[in-house]
């Protein structure tokens, strides 16, 4: 059962009793809310967690409380705290994120660390990102390899203007963002690897109850959740170099399916990775 919020916060004064009330209230909601509740506090006085610390018996004004109030109260309905905050801290990089992107996993690094392993230094590779969203993975290889020319694609508008964003922000020229249904848009061009993190879950499956807030055409893929991986796996063989990679991240329990999709249409050498709680996560395969 969901607790209520914070609202009103008259009866604050310090810092300290402020983190403890909202730390409680958060911990029906959220794996860290002692942490949350620092960074939604901080972020509402405009000082660091560092701050919080040292200056735990200060009061907090009335026009703080009542911020630090609302952004608890939209954490304990369940919306994430990336969206709360407008940033997601992802291979080091701090990324704006809007309710048009997926929030980053810290899983979907796998994705780029097996990236980066099949691109050496220094060398001039053409990579694809798939479904790009807020630019994470493609960001994160543009900043490791800066002598890599990226592509990355998506069909939504409002997270391609997001993720040209954080390229921005990142001064990272070397990635080309294009609007388009995967694929369609570079059938034309010629790449060494192509990475995606697709959605990947079914259309009926529980989890959505918990992913409200985050875009659904970025989380779920037909009727088994494969429905991506079919149109990927069939089309990017047409655009991949004769040496390339193709690297998918993919449910824990997908493995088999995926390379099952992969195997049929023509990839071989297909391996997989296990994600940082050791599940199958990313599934890498070969012309």
């Amino acid at each position: 059962m969901v607790r209520e919020g914070l609202t009103p916060l008259n009866d604050f004064l310090r810092i300290d009793e402020a983190l403890v009330r909202a730390r409680d209230a958060l911990e029906a909601v959220s794996e860290s809310p002692r942490l949350d509740a620092e960074l939604l506090l901080a972020r509402a006085l405009d000082v660091t967690r560092s701050f919080l610390i040292a200056h735990a018996d200060e009061e907090i004004d009335g026009a703080a409380a009542k911020r630090f109030a609302a952004t608890i109260d939209q954490r304990v309905s369940g919306m994430p705290l990336a969206y709360i905050t407008g940033a997601k801290e992802f291979w080091s990089m701090n990324l704006l994120v809007t309710p048009a992107t997926l929030v980053p996993r810290p899983d979907t690094e796998i994705l780029v660390d097996h990236a980066l392993r099949l691109i050496p230094h220094e060398t001039t590779q053409h990579v694809l990102d798939l479904g790009t969203g807020s630019g994470a993975v493609a960001l994160a290889i543009a900043a490791e390899r800066p002598h890599c020319e990226l592509v990355a694609t998506d069909i939504c508008a409002k997270a391609l203007t997001v993720a040209k964003e954080n390229a921005g922000r990142l001064q990272l020229p070397n990635i080309e963002f294009v609007c388009g249904d995967w694929l369609e848009p570079v059938q034309d061009r010629q790449f060494d690897v192509v990475v995606s993190n697709p959605p990947y879950i079914a259309v009926d499956d529980p989890h959505f109850a918990g992913l409200c807030f985050e875009p659904r055409l970025a989380l779920a893929a037909g009727h088994d959740g494969l429905d991506a991986f079919r149109i990927i796996a069939a089309q990017a063989i047409n655009v991949l170099s004769p040496a390339g990679s193709i690297l998918l991240e993919h449910g824990e329990s997908q493995q088999h399916a995926v390379a099952e999709i992969l195997s049929s249409n023509g990839w071989r050498d297909i391996e997989n990775a296990e994600d940082l709680g050791g599940r199958p996560r990313v599934t890498i395969a070969r012309m």
